[in-house]
Formats: C-alpha cells, structure tokens, sequence
C-alpha cells in the first residue's frame, strides 16, 4: 500500500473517529421505575428482634438452624440441583449475547480467495483491476482480497442494544440467584417439615404403644367379667386405626425425603435420612425497612434490570429513523495468472461510504417503536408488582411468626390440660366409675391436641424458612455488576 492509499485510509478512519464522538445516542436514558414503599412492615410491630442481630442471615443462612445434617444437604444444591444449572447456561447465553452486541462497535473484516477458469466470448479485452490483457477463448482468473465494513454508531443504536444485553445479562444473574435461594429454601422447608413428620411419626407409635397397654387392660377386665366385649372392640378400633395413622404418616415422610434428593440433585433412590428428633429453632429475623428489599431480593433485582434493558430498545428503535452511514473498504490482488498475482500491477483498492435511509416503510418504524414503549410499560408493571409481592411475603410471615407463637403457647396448654384429663379418665375406668368409651373420647382428644402441637411446630419453622426467603437470604444486589454469578450471601 503507497502513502496516497495509507493517507486515504487514515482519513476515512480519522472521519470515522470523529462522527462516533460526536454520534448522539437517541431514546429516553434510564431512570429506575419509582415505587411507593411504607415507612416499616405493619406486622413489624411488637416484633421481637434479637440483640444483638447475631441471627441475621449472613452466606449461609440455613446455618441459623443449628442442624449438620441440613448443612450438608443445602451445600449441595448450589452444585446438583439441575434448575440452577439451568438459570446458570441462560446467564452464560446472556453474556454471550452481550458480547455479540458489543462486536457491532467494531469493522467487521473478511478475507477472500477464489480462482476460476472459463471461457471468454470476443476479442480480447484488459481487465480493468490489474490491467492485464484478456484474450478470448478460455482464461484463468485468481484473486485475494481484504474487505472490511464499518457501520458509525452515529445515532447510538449499537450502544442502546449494548445496554439492553447488558442489564438483560444482569437480570439473568438475578434469576439464577433467586434459583438459588428458592431451592435452598425449598430445601430447608421440606427438611424440617420431614423432622416434624418425625415426630409426627415418634408420637403416633407412643401412642399406638399406649393403646396396646389400653387393650391388654381391657381385654383382663373382660376376662375376669368386670368389663364388656364392648370395651375390648373399642380399644382394639382405636389401636388398629392409630397404627394406620402412623403408616400414612410414613407416606408422608418418605414424599419429602424424595423431593429433598430431586432437589440435590440425586435420584430418590440414593437419598436415605434417618429419623431424628427437630430442633426447636426459631431464629428471630430482624425485618429491617421495606425499602430494603429492593436490593435485597434477587427477583426484584431481575425485575428492575428487565425494565433497564426494555427502556434501552426504545432507543434502539429510534435510531431506525434515521439514516446509516457505513464505510468500507477494499483490497487485494486480481491476475489472470498465479506467477504474477502477488504483483504490484496486479493490486487494486477501494475505499467508500454508503448514507442509507428509509424512506416509506408503511408504518413499520413507529409499529416497533409503540412496541418497544409498551414493552417498557410492561416491565414496569411488572418490576412494581414483583415489590408489591415482596411487602405482602414479609408481612404474610411476620404474621404467621407472631400468631403461631401465640397459638403454640395455647396449644401447649390445651396439651397438659388434654394429658390431665386422661390420667383422671384412666383411674376412673380402672376403678370401674367410668366406661371405656369416655376413656376413647378422651385418648381421641389428646392425640389431636398433641398432633395439632406437632403441626403448629412445623408451620413455626417453615414461617422461620419463608420469611428469610422473603427477606432475600443474605443476598445483596450488589452482585449483579460482577464477571461471575455472585453465589448468595456474597
């Protein structure tokens, strides 16, 4: 390439510098989507937080339950479970799509090489590339070349779907994380659900123990004519209907330790967790300001950057109204022979510029624009809903938490009263002042008292689940911005 064609070329790539810098980026810039957030959480009142916070969720936040076992079992979500290996690939497909995005700011350059051979009709002719002399008759032709394209970003189009691919990459790293605490928490739920079934199980063979001891007495006093056949069926009924209730139970119990492998990762068959009594924790979870949740919660977060990257397509269909200018250029070597291709005679270039705008599209520019602008819309709609959804899962929580103590406190009375009461029917039936169908009434009484304890035990720490779920675990949406998925709690 001489001076004349490196000047030209400076030039056009000077020219080039100059109208990008000067390019303005049509459509509306971002502004975050105002919503309306309450000075606190309404059932936040008379809620006990501990102090100091030591409970607050912090990385792991499934530890405040003191269980290994339940540690364990949630580690291996992050690695196994296969809807966080899904929401993982779209993250790495949004990334790459932002990279295509990105590649539009520069040339695109392609390389070319073709030989043919063919006949030429007439007299002979010069090629008007290289000037070398065509007869006719039968000629090769060979040929290499360099051509490149650049279209000036002139009106921000390029950038404004930069933009967008970049806050739709960020709403992907929100997804996977709200993949990721939703199966934590689903984890932990159907966990400790399953040690409350334990108990649930615990009580109903004590029980089913009980009866049996129920039975032998009956069945002496029957003997020795001091009770009727009667009283034998009844305690054999209830005995045998108190065994079925154990095996469903069981049904039960063997459903949640299945849903825990699918949740790890495993096939149910390689699950196995063996009966343990639960653990009474109910850590007290401060709820903060509502206003929090907003970078607290990964869903919301997803939420926001989904508006972000809609209000970036509004520009870009903006800039179709108006004109491209692209510039290209071409060089390279033409020969009807392969000794003399690489010649200087046998060079030629081009440089150019192309200015191209629509001029009747029969509506199609401002389609897509009322397009994008309601897509926009919808977004936002949708980002606000997604708060509102958030205040009410707080406050649904802090209820449930604060009622279900009260309602345990109750029920715990309701229990010893239940106990009481069939000690006394006990000792009135063996001293022969009561039938055994009030001892029946009264055993019925007490094992629903003691199984609607066990329940509300295990509606308190689903409660304690959700509402750190609800919370957004330990995770903040300072993540987003990061290279990789940011892992929660980070």
């Amino acid at each position: 390439m001489n001076r004349l064609q490196r000047h030209r070329l400076a030039h056009a790539a000077i020219l080039g510098s100059m109208l990008v810098a000067s390019a303005c980026t049509v459509g509306p810039d971002y502004v975050r989507p105002a919503v309306d957030t309450p000075p606190s959480f309404k059932e936040a009142e008379g809620w006990k937080v501990a102090q100091p916070q030591d409970e607050k969720p912090r990385g792991n936040w499934w530890e405040v339950f003191g269980d290994a076992q339940l540690n364990e079992l949630a580690a291996q979500v992050d690695v196994n479970n296969q809807n966080i290996k899904l929401a993982e690939a779209n993250v790495r497909q949004a990334r790459a799509l932002t990279d295509q995005a990105r590649a539009a700011f520069f040339p695109t350059v392609t390389g070319n090489a073709s030989a043919t051979r063919g006949s030429v009709s007439g007299g002979g002719r010069s090629n008007a590339n290289t000037g070398n002399s065509v007869g006719g008759g039968v000629a090769n032709f060979y040929n290499v070349s360099l051509d490149a394209t650049w279209e000036l970003d002139l009106w921000g189009r390029v950038r404004r779907n930069v933009e967008s691919a970049e806050a739709s990459t960020q709403a992907s790293v929100g997804d996977l994380e709200a993949a990721k605490l939703s199966a934590q928490a689903q984890l932990v739920q159907d966990y400790l659900l399953l040690r409350t079934q334990d108990a649930t199980i615990a009580l109903l063979q004590e029980t089913v123990a009980a009866y049996a001891r129920s039975l032998q007495l009956t069945q002496n006093q029957y003997a020795v004519g001091v009770a009727g056949r009667s009283d034998v069926v009844l305690a054999e009924t209830q005995l045998k209907s108190t065994q079925a209730q154990a095996i469903e139970a069981g049904i039960v119990r063997a459903q949640l330790e299945h849903a825990i492998a699918i949740l790890v990762g495993k096939p149910p068959s390689e699950v196995s967790i063996a009966p343990a009594p639960v653990k009474q924790v109910f850590p007290q979870i401060p709820p903060g300001m509502p206003s929090e949740l907003l970078e607290r919660r990964p869903d919301i977060a997803a939420a926001e950057r989904r508006a972000a990257a809609a209000n970036a397509q509004i520009g870009v269909a903006e800039a179709a109204f108006y004109p491209t200018l692209t510039l290209s250029a071409t060089g390279g070597f033409a020969s009807s022979s392969i000794a003399n291709l690489f010649t200087l005679p046998s060079r030629y270039w081009s440089l150019g510029a192309a200015l191209a705008q629509t001029i009747f599209d029969a509506g199609l520019r401002q389609a897509q624009t009322a397009q994008a602008i309601a897509a926009y819309d919808a977004n936002v709609a949708s980002y606000r809903q997604t708060v509102l959804t958030s205040f009410q899962e707080v406050e649904d929580n802090l209820a449930a938490l604060r009622l279900l103590e009260q309602e345990a406190a109750v029920q715990d009375e309701a229990v010893k009263a239940a106990r009481e009461s069939l000690t006394i029917t006990l000792n009135q039936y063996r001293a022969g002042t009561a039938n055994y169908l009030a001892v029946v009434v009264v055993q019925a009484g007490a094992l629903n008292n003691e199984r609607t304890a066990v329940n509300i035990l295990g509606q308190r720490l689903a409660a304690s689940v959700a509402l750190i779920k609800a919370l957004g675990g330990g995770w903040s949406a300072s993540g987003l911005a990061g290279d990789a998925p940011p892992r929660a709690g980070s």
